[in-house]
């Protein structure tokens, strides 16, 4: 069975690259994509996915709120906060705010892959 994964990005070309880069996991990750806050609370509720990938800049509800209302309705559910800020600090707003695990824009490839790696492998997700 394939772990559900939603992507919550608003930016069309972060998109582009966080679905070529999970392309690469083929059926072993089902991707649902929203493109702003408000759809992402919406997938999400639809959804239960195990992973999301959160930009924490978005129109409407911002990534920092809706980790926290993640957490509140799937504790769960691991969140990747993908964000732009990269300033000291902002590690650990992102992480306060209820993300598993941070990423900074723009992604590193490896990075993202390994920690993608990880999650499928030490979360037991491919299990469930």
């Amino acid at each position: 069975m394939s772990i559900r994964v939603l992507v919550v990005e608003d930016n069309p070309l972060n998109m582009e690259l966080v679905l070529a880069i999970l392309e690469d996991f083929g059926e072993q990750l089902s991707v649902t994509v929203a493109g702003d806050g408000h759809e992402g609370l919406q997938r999400f509720l639809e959804l239960k996915p195990q992973i999301v990938l959160l930009d924490m800049q978005l129109p409407g509800i911002d990534g920092f709120t809706l980790a926290r209302r993640f957490k509140e309705i799937n504790a769960a559910s691991i969140i990747v906060g993908l964000t732009a800020y990269a300033m000291v600090g902002d590690k650990e707003r992102v992480l306060e705010a209820g993300c598993d695990y941070y990423l900074a824009k723009p992604l590193e490839v490896a990075e993202f892959k390994h920690l993608m790696k990880v999650l499928m492998e030490t979360e037991g997700l491919h299990e469930k």
